[in-house]
């Protein structure tokens, strides 16, 4: 049977779950109306929950026009507050609301701070405040302020602690008796700070303060306030699960694989702590029991091989239940519920899969194939890769796209992606590589294609083609590149450096020159990517070498262009000076711009127009059967 995108785009996704603090609902988001609002569903008690078979009918409660990034209940008992976060038409200044179960309306908490971007840190255990942190003062800069939240009427936030270099600050959380907020500064992606921040004075003091090149994230107080547990590469090429002791500095390591911790969250009794291991790409998620030391693993449910969306873990307040959300490259994501003392698994929504029998979703394979150069141990180095095979026996060989992450500190994961499953479904093979570069396979990778050694990681895009290309079942002559964001800057140096190899190419919110978007992208943004692809002042003369509009003499492979008009991180002028310079070259391209749009479409309405769209472009330049 055929089915049209339309079916493909009406997917549905949930993610993100919050309990609330009496233990009898949890919310989250959900893109039911096509746009991420908060949702809650009742758990009318763990164990009518757990032994029920069928899914409780969820709630509404946010009903705005502006997508909705996260949501957090009061911690408080009897407190049925929920703070949000909003942004307007993909601006990402992201504003901070404030829903009151006995008020018709939210009360906008950031108000006068529109052109801001808030950073919610968490909420005071007593509810009577929250903080976080906002380049109000300066829009390359990330100041903390804590707000209260204790009176009829929210009080005006106060700046408890300016800060005096960028980077965004992550991980804000108050300490147990309030005193205190922990606070990670991310100057780049693998060079964080640990701050402590005393309220009453307004003083920081840095933790592990020699430590370099170092991450560290999902950070939280012991329940004593004496200790940290987080997750952190120091001193190791991937990141792990310790305990820091505030006083000595010293680390405990809890658990340390062979692959990243991605996530981590500890119950409200201090006992138990929940954390995800990145596998090769996909996720498992574990419970360790910080008295006996001992770890289990999540049990196997209908949907065993996947991710955590978000990376966002949650305990119940009583410590028996762990909620999560879980998606695979066969199924959306849904929100599901381990009962720690049954051990068992349930979904708690069902999202729905646009009319589409689940039965027809194909899973990818995990190849490697090799590169041009070595590793560290002298061996062919190989680049990990997912690859997907439309079902059955091809007629004839197929067509193929080659699926370029962002980032540049990314990685395709097995999660449930709707434009690849469409491709499949009409005889398109897609391989999605991991590229030098991606994070998921150890530091050390992820610093092959730092500044001078970008283009290593487009000429593994070329091997990637070249694999194809060896594969009997792949018509070698009908490729196709295509990407987002950093991995629209992929696509368009692919196009240019090896032109021979591409019959088409789809750019979304990519970057045509590396110098012009250091230029333009947003204050806070800026010196977080120069760490990563070189500076201004120091490599420019590199980065406009590389720039594929620079280059646009080599392109020949017809184009697709999609944009955001309010992208804050890759501005729309980086579409539009290629658009028109391959115009001018008269090399087929089409453009669309979005103007309600920022950084990637999140929009059904703008999604029904820009991928059947992107279908028809590649139905037009590489052939094949879509419909």
């Amino acid at each position: 049977m055929a089915w049209s995108v339309a079916h493909y785009l009406n997917v549905r996704q949930s993610y993100g779950p919050a309990f609330r603090s009496d233990g009898r609902a949890l919310a989250f988001l959900t893109n039911i109306t096509g746009l991420p609002q908060v949702w809650q569903v009742p758990l009318v008690g763990a164990d009518d929950v757990i032994a029920r078979d069928h899914i409780p009918w969820p709630e509404q409660l946010t009903f705005g026009m502006h997508r909705v990034s996260e949501a957090w209940y009061a911690p408080s008992p009897g407190d049925a507050r929920l703070l949000y976060v909003e942004d307007v038409g993909g601006s990402e200044n992201h504003q901070l609301l404030l829903l009151d179960p006995g008020c018709a309306e939210a009360v906008h908490l950031s108000a006068g701070y529109e052109n801001a971007m808030h950073l919610f840190g968490s909420w005071r255990e007593d509810g009577r405040q929250i903080c976080f942190a906002a380049n109000r003062r300066d829009p390359a800069i990330f100041d903390l302020y804590v707000q209260p939240l204790d009176a009829m009427a929210p009080g005006a936030a106060g700046l408890v602690w300016e800060n005096n270099e960028r980077g965004y600050l992550r991980s804000v959380e108050f300490s147990p008796d309030g005193r205190h907020v922990i606070t990670v500064r991310t100057a780049s992606s693998f060079n964080h700070t640990l701050l402590e921040i005393d309220l009453a004075s307004g003083r920081a003091r840095t933790l592990l303060a020699d430590a370099e090149d170092v991450r560290f994230s999902s950070v939280t107080y012991t329940p004593d306030g004496r200790g940290l547990y987080l997750l952190t590469d120091l001193d190791s090429d991937t990141m792990y699960v310790a305990r820091l002791d505030i006083e000595t500095g010293e680390i405990d390591v809890l658990v340390n694989p062979a692959w990243d911790c991605l996530s981590l969250a500890v119950s409200r009794a201090g006992t138990q702590l929940a954390y995800t291991v990145n596998i090769g790409g996909a996720d498992r998620v574990y419970v360790l029991d910080l008295t006996s030391r001992r770890t289990r693993s999540m049990p196997d449910f209908a949907v065993a091989v996947g991710i955590v969306p978000g990376s966002n873990l949650a305990f119940s307040s009583d410590g028996r239940c762990l909620a999560f959300a879980f998606s695979s490259a066969v199924r959306t994501a849904d929100v599901m519920l381990w009962d720690l003392v049954d051990d068992q698994i349930r979904p708690v929504t069902q999202s729905s899969h646009g009319g589409l029998p689940v039965s027809i979703f194909i899973a990818p394979q995990l190849v490697r194939f090799p590169t041009f150069d070595q590793d560290e141990e002298g061996e062919t180095r190989e680049i990990p890769a997912w690859y997907y095979k439309p079902a059955g026996d091809a007629a004839a060989p197929l067509p193929a796209v080659v699926m370029v992450h962002g980032g540049p500190e990314g990685q395709f994961r097995a999660d449930f992606r709707f434009m690849i499953q469409y491709l499949l479904h009409n005889g398109y093979a897609v391989l999605a590589p991991n590229v030098r570069g991606s994070t998921g396979y150890g530091k050390a990778y992820s610093h092959l294609d730092d500044v001078e050694k970008r283009m290593d990681s487009v000429a593994d895009l070329a091997y990637a083609a070249h694999w194809l290309q060896a594969q009997p079942e792949i018509d070698g002559e009908r490729l196709a590149v295509y990407g987002g964001s950093y991995g629209g800057f992929m696509v368009l140096s692919a196009v240019t450096a090896y032109p021979e190899l591409w019959a088409a190419g789809v750019d979304i919110v990519g970057i045509s020159n590396l110098a012009t978007f250091l230029e333009h992208t947003s204050d806070y943004r800026r010196a977080h990517r120069e760490a990563e692809y070189g500076s201004l002042a120091r490599d420019r003369e590199f980065l406009e070498s590389i720039a594929p509009i620079n280059h646009i003499d080599r392109i020949t492979a017809p184009l697709m262009v999609i944009h955001g008009r309010n992208d804050p991180r890759v501005p729309v002028s980086e579409a539009q000076r290629l658009v028109a310079a391959l115009q001018a070259r008269d090399v087929p391209v089409t453009l669309l711009i979005f103007d309600d749009e920022g950084h990637g479409l999140v929009k059904l309405r703008n999604k029904q127009v820009a991928y059947p769209a992107v279908v028809e472009f590649l139905k037009r330049y590489l052939g094949g059967a879509i419909r």
